[in-house]
């Protein structure tokens, strides 16, 4: 019978541990959280110095009486939930449910899941964390606090099931904050004049004014910028000055969480949430082939670049045998870890150099293999020497201009080989070149000073300056973390929770504010000003590491938050603006009784509505000129006809999205989803796929016998016949280089249209 029980998070992980172990241990999955508060009320007992009162989950209850059950034959209790925060409060709600007079329990944690680190683990177990685990009551204790205090105000202020979140929020006032920059923006025009020229030896190259009478300025006008151009059209070119220079770059250390958010987003443009679960994945194991499951990499939620010695010699050994010693530093190379880092963990990297990504590819799903190659690549490159360039500067007189030509050539790739930089990912290969400031770029000629040089022509180009972007998921990610809000394990939460909330949407891949998160935000600001600074929550943070080191008290730390907090609630309750109640006049008429109609702000945001009601209902979609004038916003009329009265269907849009509503609205309400006119194609079901939206506003197509037929695609399928397979239906895609067109949903068919679609 086994001596040793280990309880784990994942029941991916037990099936890697288990085959490092003996038949003395069993090995059980708790399925992460088995308590938390309360759902249904506050469950913080404020006066008891912030008491919390968890439950066991209904969805685990189970779990527990067979963890109670194993328990109960074990010698000893080992648990290894994740070396985080969040796996501390798993470990110690766990021990309070399972834990006996004479159990004795210990705590394992695994940074990777090779053998040598979990028998490592085993063999020297720790105590539970008491600091780490008071660490994250206060993180849960002050979000339910937040939460569940200034709700209810916003509910009734605004509208019912709104919420606020202590970090979300302040994620969502960056969004709001920049779309007010970009709306204040003034842009500025400039000119930029670039002369195409040519030495005594090709290749031909280009160069930008630089100076005008030795300074430096800005081409404001054409007027201006025609005149220089006028007058560098009859000038000699003479080259003044040539600079030559070696450039060195090192390589990037391995990464962090935010580090490896941000380039799987620029490269391979996945979300944060799909970077960390498929990293979750590598970490906890792979099934590769007959040596069964495989933890591929470390703990992949760090701020920390440190790297283990073992780790180090490892990569060392590879650079040696596969790039060869002259690629390979005298030394070892260490990072520095940034002051505000925890630095609990490792970087992210391999958990051993005997599984490159090319030797287990088969094994791999697409992206599994895209990101652990990515991790893989920066991390040997981190230990590989520096890249080399000879960059040349030339500086080049014309009248009283000078004009500037840069060239790069790399001398020696170095790191490169392993890790180039790149934007963006347009191919399978997501090494590629490096970027322009690295790669070699077209060479200048050889150039001295002195040499005349020959015109070839000249391009004045008008330019305007630019607004702030809004962030992407990759910026956000980098913004929350250079501003010390959030850590590594909550920036995907909080990228997910500001979309679900419908405070921002994700259009083009960046962020912006919906009218719901600007009017949240302003409330939340005005009224709550230290929980929406981002000072504050970024102290906070830093508090919660203190907490976690043992050097401050948990208690005192929400009494603190709490007695301001109170005040200002309270202050809320009363001066907050009351969106619900307010209406905005127009000169607008109601077309059912005459009354003027007014603005109005409803649970899908601002509408039209009688200024008669109750007595007259009518409502009506809103729209504003450029000029921000109200006016109706006209439904789109079908030739589809109400199944209740006859009368036409119009679009309308709610809540999940467009649907067909009766033009005769309200005398009849009779709806229905707005059909594409495709068949569904899952086996005996007679539905048709019709256009749906999810919680966080992306457009699907789904079967109108939802729940009893669960068939979606992202892709607008089209009535149209594949004139190879003959499948009954098409898919419309788009992208930007080719725009848009159709494809057979049939993968093995492979028909795709080449233009766009003409109906």
């Amino acid at each position: 019978m086994p001596s040793t029980l280990i309880v784990v998070e994942s029941p991916t992980k037990v099936k890697t541990i288990k085959k490092y172990l003996g038949a003395g241990f069993d090995v059980r999955a708790s399925v992460g959280h088995v308590k938390d508060l309360p759902k249904n009320k506050l469950g913080i007992d404020v006066e008891q110095d912030f008491t919390p009162s968890y439950i066991v989950k209904s969805d685990r209850k189970k779990t527990i009486g067979e963890l109670k059950k194993a328990a109960a034959s074990a010698e000893r209790i080992l648990l290894a939930p994740d070396p985080d925060r969040e796996g501390e409060a798993i470990a110690w709600h766990i021990a309070e449910e399972i834990g006996g007079k004479n159990k004795k329990i210990f705590r394992v944690l695994f940074g990777d899941l090779t053998k040598k680190t979990i028998l490592d683990a085993i063999e020297k177990p720790l105590s539970l964390d008491v600091n780490k685990y008071e660490a994250q009551q206060t993180r849960r204790i002050l979000d339910r606090l937040v939460g569940y205090r200034i709700s209810p105000v916003l509910w009734e202020k605004v509208r019912r099931g709104l919420s606020a979140g202590r970090v979300q929020s302040v994620a969502v006032r960056i969004i709001c904050d920049r779309e007010r920059e970009i709306g204040e923006f003034k842009p500025e025009e400039y000119w930029t004049i670039t002369a195409r020229l040519e030495g005594g030896e090709p290749p031909p190259f280009e160069a930008k004014l630089f100076k005008i009478d030795g300074r430096k300025k800005t081409v404001s006008t054409e007027e201006e910028a025609r005149e220089i151009v006028r007058t560098l059209e009859q000038s000699s070119f003479l080259v003044d000055t040539v600079e030559k220079k070696e450039v060195k770059r090192q390589p990037a250390p391995p990464f962090t969480t935010s580090k490896l958010q941000q380039e799987a987003a620029q490269r391979f443009r996945f979300s944060a949430k799909k970077t960390m679960m498929t990293a979750q994945r590598l970490y906890e194991g792979i099934e590769l082939g007959d040596e069964g499951p495989v933890g591929l990499i470390t703990y992949m939620r760090t701020d920390s670049v440190r790297i283990a010695d073992e780790a180090l010699d490892e990569a060392r050994q590879h650079i040696r045998q596969k790039y060869g010693k002259e690629l390979l530093p005298a030394k070892a190379r260490r990072f520095k870890t940034a002051k505000s880092a925890q630095d609990a963990h490792e970087a992210i990297r391999p958990a051993s150099t005997a599984y490159p990504p090319e030797a287990i590819e088969q094994y791999l799903e697409k992206d599994e293999f895209r990101l652990y190659r990515l991790i893989w690549n920066r991390f040997i490159a981190s230990q590989m020497t520096p890249a080399f360039f000879d960059r040349t500067t030339v500086d080049i007189a014309a009248d009283r201009f000078i004009l500037r030509a840069r060239g790069s050539v790399m001398t020696s790739p170095g790191f490169t080989l392993a890790y180039a930089d790149r934007p963006v990912d347009t191919s399978a290969d997501d090494n590629g070149p490096a970027s322009d400031d690295d790669a070699s770029s077209a060479p200048l000629p050889s150039l001295s000073s002195g040499d005349v040089l020959s015109l070839s022509g000249i391009d004045p180009r008008r330019n305007f300056t630019q607004p702030p972007p809004r962030f992407s998921e990759a910026t956000l990610v980098k913004e929350l973390e250079e501003r010390g809000i959030g850590r590594p394990s909550t920036y995907a939460a909080i990228l997910g929770t500001i979309q679900e909330r419908d405070y921002v949407a994700l259009e083009d891949r960046r962020f912006r504010p919906t009218e719901l998160g600007l009017i949240v935000t302003d409330l939340l600001v005005n009224n709550f000003p230290a929980i929406l600074d981002v000072g504050f929550t970024a102290a906070m943070e830093d508090k919660l590491d203190r907490i976690e080191e043992g050097n401050l008290s948990r208690i005192e730390t929400l009494r603190e938050f709490y007695e301001s907090f109170t005040a200002e609630l309270e202050k809320a309750r009363v001066s907050m603006r009351n969106i619900k109640q307010e209406e905005e006049p127009t000169d607008l008429i109601c077309d059912k009784c005459g009354s003027p109609m007014v603005v109005k702000w409803g649970r899908n945001g601002k509408f039209l509505a009688c200024s008669n009601y109750p007595a007259c209902k009518n409502t009506a979609n809103i729209s504003r000129d450029e000029d921000g004038k109200v006016d109706r916003k006209e439904p789109e009329v079908t030739d589809i006809l109400c199944e209740r009265c006859g009368k036409p269907m119009v679009i309308k849009e709610g809540k999940f999205g467009r649907f067909l509503g009766c033009s005769g609205y309200p005398e009849c309400t009779f709806t229905k989803p707005i059909e594409t006119g495709v068949q569904c194609p899952r086996e005996g079901c007679d539905g048709v796929l019709c256009e749906r939206r999810t919680r966080r506003g992306r457009t699907f197509y789904g079967c109108s016998n939802y729940p009893k037929c669960t068939f979606a695609t992202w892709d607008r399928p089209v009535p149209q016949k594949c004139p190879l397979c003959g499948s009954p239906y098409l898919l419309e895609k788009h992208s930007r280089a080719k725009g848009t067109y159709l494809v057979c949903p049939n993968k093995e068919c492979g028909y795709r249209t080449d233009g766009e679609r003409s109906t």
